[in-house]
């Protein structure tokens, strides 16, 4: 811990323990030691709580976030979250004005930092928590020595507490102490000649463009019958077939009909603009499988022949043969091939590339992503749980669940993952860590 020199100040498993872990708060909930007031800052600098209803202030959290927030490491690619990303993100049921918490400059009035929380209900084997989950993380890379980070995480935390919600959730692109799960992220070329042309991918050395091509030709339309875009009269049956499929699972978020129909649905919303991409399968009348994908843009720096990457990150999905057919795990696979199959197919109409990571029962995935090598940290098996990466933690709650033994050959994807992670040219794989904390 000694190299993590905030997080070994906060009530968090440390990686160095080797007593015995019990379950449940690592400290006492107790609200009267949570501070009233914020947190100092150094002169020059001041809280704001901002206002995610007014366009202006969304403009200026869109603008920090692109300039400052997510770019690789060779300068190529940079984040580009639109503002109607950012109201999905960030205004789900029960989203809180005073969890959008800002730092500006006090002469300009620019803002130069932000960390973001909405709440959520996370399930952890058979107890549901009430949850805070953390995201948007960013400070101006011109401050950045000013140490202004771990100041906005305590004062999320100060105003999570708050309210009488002691647990939340989050992810890193990096190791922080101590993830309940770690899993990778899988690419998937859609449109491989303009990866390569950007800078994204490459030829590998024994290959060529033709043979890439030919590699990722998808055909033109789905190949299951009966897959459409799901409409609001869908819920009632797609609810309770993913709640069945996510209750195999060791850590999974909760949702209300309100809360469903935000993250899944994206009715009347200009196609330029949507975010999520929900699909059903729909046999004799009977809805079997439920599958999605949301949007999220990269700008492409200094190149002359693209500005924009377009990615598919694959979101929830659910399917009847897992009930219809009990444990036979053959069927399982089968029936998860082919919906990502026919999910790449739809995703390639608008996306360059689909990203998915190494959760919700990847031993039983596709053959159509390209897997690196899986690498598993402790608390939570990777392949039963269903938080995206970019869900996270500050300050919650210690489990310990048992780890499967499992090989990972193939791959198929998880939910949400609002996404921080960089871009890494010429490698098609990485990890994250999902955090739970108290």
């Amino acid at each position: 811990m000694s190299a993590h020199k905030f997080w070994s100040t906060q009530p968090v498993p440390r990686n160095d323990d080797t007593s015995e872990i019990k379950e449940g708060p690592i400290e006492p909930e107790d609200p009267s030691r949570v501070p009233k007031e914020p947190y100092p800052l150094i002169d020059g600098f001041e809280w704001v709580t901002m206002d995610l209803t007014d366009q202006k202030e969304i403009d200026d959290v869109y603008q920090l976030l692109y300039n400052n927030y997510v770019e690789d490491p060779e300068a190529m690619f940079r984040f580009n979250y639109s503002p109607s990303f950012l109201n999905w993100a960030l205004k789900s049921p029960g989203w809180k004005k005073d969890w959008h918490i800002g730092i500006r400059a006090t002469q300009s009035r620019k803002l130069l930092a932000f960390i973001s929380a909405v709440p959520m209900r996370l399930r952890v084997k058979t107890e549901t928590v009430k949850c805070a989950e953390v995201n948007f993380l960013c400070v101006h890379k011109k401050l950045r020595a000013k140490r202004m980070a771990p100041v906005l995480i305590r004062e999320v935390t100060r105003r999570v507490n708050l309210v009488s919600t002691w647990q939340a959730i989050y992810t890193a692109g990096v190791y922080l102490p101590t993830p309940v799960s770690t899993c990778r992220y899988y690419h998937r070329s859609l449109n491989w000649q303009k990866l390569v042309d950007v800078g994204f991918s490459r030829c590998p050395s024994n290959s060529t463009p033709s043979r890439q091509l030919l590699k990722f030709k998808l055909p033109s339309a789905p190949l299951l019958s009966g897959v459409r875009p799901m409409k609001r009269g869908d819920v009632a049956a797609v609810m309770p077939l993913l709640k069945k499929y996510l209750d195999t699972m060791q850590m999974a978020q909760e949702f209300d009909e309100d809360e469903f129909n935000h993250w899944m649905l994206d009715e009347g919303t200009p196609e330029a603009e949507k975010v999520i991409f929900p699909y059903v399968v729909e046999t004799n009348g009977r809805i079997t499988d439920f599958f999605s994908f949301y949007r999220i843009e990269s700008t492409v720096i200094g190149n002359a022949k693209h500005d924009t990457l377009r990615c598919a990150y694959l979101f929830y999905y659910a399917t009847s043969a897992v009930s219809d057919k009990g444990d036979d795990k053959a069927v399982l696979k089968k029936r998860l091939n082919e919906l990502m199959h026919d999910a790449l197919i739809l995703a390639k109409k608008v996306m360059g590339v689909c990203r998915s990571t190494a959760a919700i029962s990847m031993p039983l995935s596709t053959n159509e992503f390209h897997p690196g090598r899986f690498r598993r940290l402790q608390r939570i098996d990777p392949s039963r749980q269903s938080i995206v990466p970019e869900r996270a933690a500050v300050r919650t709650w210690r489990w310990e669940t048992e780890l499967l033994s499992v090989q990972l050959q193939d791959v198929c994807t998880t939910r949400r993952h609002r996404c921080r992670a960089q871009h890494r040219r010429g490698q098609d794989a990485r990890s994250r860590h999902s955090h739970v904390v108290r």
